[in-house]
């Protein structure tokens, strides 16, 4: 018996008319249904004009573990398992991860239906650079945390996008402004598709002071990249090349490493190391 499929589908973020065909085709022959809240699917169906032909089952982040083993056997039964959650695709920052991973270490077929997504749909609204960007996931919970998260992201020159809950905005745009200063250009991208879409940009310190009134509904974050230094005076960076050589670094190296991370050119940088030596 040939094995089934396990097909990751995209759900719209707000408006059900994003559903692509193909997803509605599969919510209508797919013989399991998992879903991260099996209302929100069926009312997508009912949206959609749409019935589900197979077996509708709760897969959220608490069951993804008990409820993989029962998805596995039915896939290797031959049945077709659509997996959607409560908007945009599985995998990111959704259930699914766990459920891919194991079909792939059991050789099981996964393909997706692609569509909206709450990453790229803020990316491209924001009107912050997009030719490359970073996506973050949710920050930490706690403060300490969350500014070592934004720590990170001092010297990132690519854009980030990352998801953030309501009640915690402010907090974690105050913390981006301790950070990362007032200045940086950002975005909110809160209730992408819905009724009451709104896109507020901005320098981060205007943000936080708007945060600060309280915040309701799905947010996504754009966040511009650094802007990229200067190129400094190979003079300057010698001291770095002759730390790493006194640690056993070749000398080549050490001037390719150093080069690499101050932006500078290797020639230039080893002759003024050479000089510095004489």
């Amino acid at each position: 018996m040939d094995s089934g499929t396990l097909l990751l589908a995209a759900t719209p973020l707000g408006d059900a008319r994003d559903a692509s065909a193909r997803l509605i085709e599969a919510l209508g022959t797919a013989e399991v249904v998992a879903a991260e809240d099996t209302r929100r699917v069926r009312n997508l169906a009912s949206a959609l004009g749409v019935t589900p032909a197979g077996k509708v089952v709760s897969y959220y982040e608490a069951v993804e573990s008990a409820r993989a083993p029962m998805l596995l056997d039915a896939l290797r039964e031959g049945r077709t398992v659509l997996l959607v959650t409560d908007a945009g695709m599985p995998s990111v920052s959704d259930p699914g991860y766990r459920l891919v991973s194991a079909c792939v270490t059991a050789g099981l077929p996964v393909t997706c239906l692609p569509g909206p997504s709450a990453v790229t749909t803020a990316l491209a609204v924001s009107g912050l650079p997009s030719d490359r960007f970073c996506f973050e996931g949710f920050p930490p919970r706690k403060t300490g945390d969350r500014r070592k998260f934004f720590g990170r992201l001092v010297a990132e020159e690519r854009t980030s996008v990352f998801f953030e809950a309501p009640h915690r905005l402010a907090d974690t745009l105050a913390d981006a402004v301790s950070v990362l200063g007032e200045q940086r250009p950002a975005a909110v991208c809160r209730e992408l598709t819905k009724t009451y879409e709104e896109i507020k940009r901005g320098n981060l310190g205007d943000l936080a002071e708007w945060a600060a009134e309280g915040v309701r509904g799905e947010i996504t974050v754009v966040l511009a990249g650094a802007e990229r230094a200067a190129p400094s005076d190979p003079a300057e960076l010698v001291g770095q090349v002759e730390e790493r050589a006194a640690d056993g670094i070749r000398l080549k190296d050490a001037v390719a490493e150093v080069a690499e991370l101050a932006g500078v050119r290797k020639k230039e940088l080893y002759d003024a190391v050479l000089a510095s030596r004489k």
